[in-house]
């Protein structure tokens, strides 16, 4: 019992260093205590139970709006699952698939110029994205580079720049705001959800070639995950007003690198909008469990599906 104690206590500890140094960053955290033995520490339990049922190397898929902590969220579960549950945790961001700049630039022309903007489905290397989780789930483990993409440049960093996993994780936590996201049907797409589609899109290009890349590409990808957990906000409204907080850290992190101005991530998230709207409608029959998010950040609840 008393090793249990010093194991809690050291954890707690761990969560706590963390929090303070995002804290640093502008992130503001409530009831500390109360979210990690409500929140985290069930959820890890779960993902580690999920583990030990299937024995072998599993994948967390973690979804939510723009702004909703997901990478946060994912590096407190890693801590947890790391040093409670004695398990190697991988976290890594869809964000990071983003296709360079150059390749964007040539979808743009041959689809449509709307794909210049990284984010919709389309806008990522899912070949990429699929072989990185089969190196992460193969039995035979051989040390690997995750690949890393800069914001601030809008490009993917050189290889040099890349991470490497040297040790078979036991838990995979991928997490982006799109991860499982399921396609619309043909009516749904006909009427543009905000003045981003009414201007650009008027004959339901982009919009059918994202929709189709759900379908199709990003489907096989998904298919990898085994435990889905969903981040809901209380309404598409926060999604700017939490995006636009995350780009004021950003510029704290990136040291004066190029961030997006009010307007730019205003008009930003309507390329994000009809795909979270959907995701914000179907959340009970597309994940496993739901956190749900009040207006001060701070989760209220957690629901199993």
């Amino acid at each position: 019992m008393q090793e249990t104690k010093s194991s809690f206590f050291k954890v707690k500890k761990k969560y706590l260093s963390f929090i303070k140094k995002q804290e640093n960053f502008g992130e503001k955290f409530y009831d500390k205590i109360g979210q990690f033995k409500t929140i985290y520490l069930p959820i890890c339990d779960l993902i580690y139970k999920t583990y030990l049922s299937k024995n072998k190397t599993i994948v967390v898929g973690l979804s939510g709006a723009q702004g909703t902590g997901k990478t946060t969220v994912s590096k407190i579960l890693k801590t947890i699952l790391d040093n409670k549950f004695k398990v190697n945790t991988v976290c890594f961001s869809i964000d990071d698939f983003y296709k360079t700049r150059k390749d964007r630039k040539i979808m743009s022309k041959k689809k449509h110029r709307l794909f210049l903007t990284r984010g919709v489905p389309g806008t990522h290397d899912t070949y990429l994205m699929k072989q990185t989780l089969k190196k992460l789930l193969r039995i035979k483990f051989k040390p690997f580079f995750l690949p890393k993409f800069d914001k601030s440049l809008d490009d993917r960093l050189g290889k040099k720049h890349w991470k490497k996993i040297v040790k078979k994780p036991q838990i995979v936590i991928f997490e982006g705001w799109c991860v499982s996201a399921k396609p619309q049907n043909s009516i749904q797409l006909l009427n543009p959800v905000n003045i981003l589609e009414k201007k650009n899109d008027k004959n339901l290009i982009w919009r059918k070639e994202v929709n189709n890349q759900l379908k199709k590409n990003y489907k096989s990808v998904f298919k990898l995950i085994d435990k889905k957990i969903y981040l809901k906000v209380p309404n598409f409204k926060y999604v700017f007003k939490w995006r636009l907080l995350q780009e004021k850290n950003l510029r704290l992190k990136s040291r004066g690198k190029k961030i997006m101005t009010k307007d730019q991530v205003k008009e930003f998230i309507m390329y994000y909008e009809r795909i979270t709207r959907q995701m914000l409608k179907d959340f009970r029959k597309n994940y496993d469990v739901v956190l749900k998010i009040d207006s001060n950040h701070k989760f209220t609840d957690m629901k199993l599906y």
